[in-house]
């Protein structure tokens, strides 16, 4: 029988990409990971690994292995879950990535719940970006993470992770007051008003870059994106000193009331998905549970108390 713990170390190497960074993602020396994974070869009795410049790659036979891996952590997941479910004090540590917007507007009340609740399990919030936390929650760094999907722009669907959806956040057009935009415009007639105007966007290679950029491009020109960063809080800061125009979610003001005049984007394009997402065979352990419920609570709590403002406008349907 292999040994689960190289099997292991096998599949973290598949998710991580080098020998360094599984060393380090364990607290490992890279010389003991590269003995381990050395002894796993001669279990097996194939080759494993093969050089690729100063890398290495995984073989298709390493690949079946890295599969079977999967199953069986999957099903000792399930064990923990039903462990876990037998006992009536929900305890151990839940560990959970955001992306900003979610992070301020409802991670601070879902883990008020989840104290009142559930005073003894404690919860580790790590702020990161979906294009970097989907991988790190495969590579089982977290235990849950909030994700984000742009119209159109829907994330890869990896057979080992599950996601559910939270809510719609709705997405809006933030002008900057020195732009002069006529009002009674129709969504894409407004938004081709700004097409010589100064843009903030999220960074290269982001999906609400790409999302953004599409959309512009759709309505007939390159939007000039001066300012790039994945804080949407700066997003906001220059639009509201007239530097630059956004596109800007509903979370962003986190109950607060807006500040900056807000119009709708054409029909297909107003929301975005936020989710939660787990690794296949976490999702019935009851930590994630009660993380997913105190989410929505925190969302619904949101919703009914969302604010609305005389600086925000709607269009003519377009």
């Amino acid at each position: 029988m292999f040994d689960l713990h190289r099997l292991r170390l096998l599949r973290e190497l598949k998710h991580r990409g080098t020998l360094a960074a599984v060393a380090a993602a364990l607290s490992y020396a890279p010389s003991s990971v590269s003995q381990q994974l050395s002894l796993l070869e001669a279990e097996v009795g194939v080759p494993l690994l093969e050089p690729v410049g100063r890398r290495v790659r995984l073989t298709e036979q390493a690949e079946i292995l890295v599969a079977h891996t999967e199953a069986v952590l999957e099903r000792l997941q399930r064990a923990e879950a039903d462990i876990a479910g037998s006992l009536t004090d929900l305890t151990g540590t839940l560990r959970i990535a955001s992306f900003q917007t979610a992070a301020l507007a409802l991670v601070p009340a879902a883990l008020g719940l989840l104290r009142d609740r559930h005073p003894h399990l404690r919860v580790h919030v790590t702020h990161m970006e979906p294009e970097k936390a989907l991988p790190a929650l495969q590579a089982r760094d977290f235990d849950l993470i909030l994700a984000e999907e742009y119209p159109g722009n829907p994330n890869p669907r990896h057979a080992e992770l599950e996601q559910e959806e939270l809510l719609d956040d709705p997405l809006r057009l933030a002008l900057p007051m020195p732009a002069g935009t006529p009002e009674g415009l129709g969504p894409m007639p407004t938004l081709r008003a700004l097409a010589d105007h100064p843009w903030v966007m999220e960074p290269e290679g982001t999906t609400a870059r790409h999302w953004a950029t599409a959309l512009c491009r759709t309505a007939g020109f390159e939007p000039d994106v001066r300012f790039e960063t994945t804080d949407l809080l700066f997003h906001l800061r220059l639009v509201e000193h007239g530097h630059a125009a956004a596109f800007l979610p509903d979370l962003v003001w986190s109950g607060q009331p807006t500040t900056v005049s807000l119009r709708q984007l054409p029909r297909g394009q107003r929301a975005r998905r936020v989710l939660t997402v787990v690794r296949r065979g976490s999702g019935t352990h009851p930590a994630v549970l009660a993380c997913r419920e105190a989410l929505r609570g925190a969302a619904t709590s949101r919703a009914s108390s969302s604010p609305t403002s005389s600086t925000s406008s709607t269009s003519p349907t377009s």
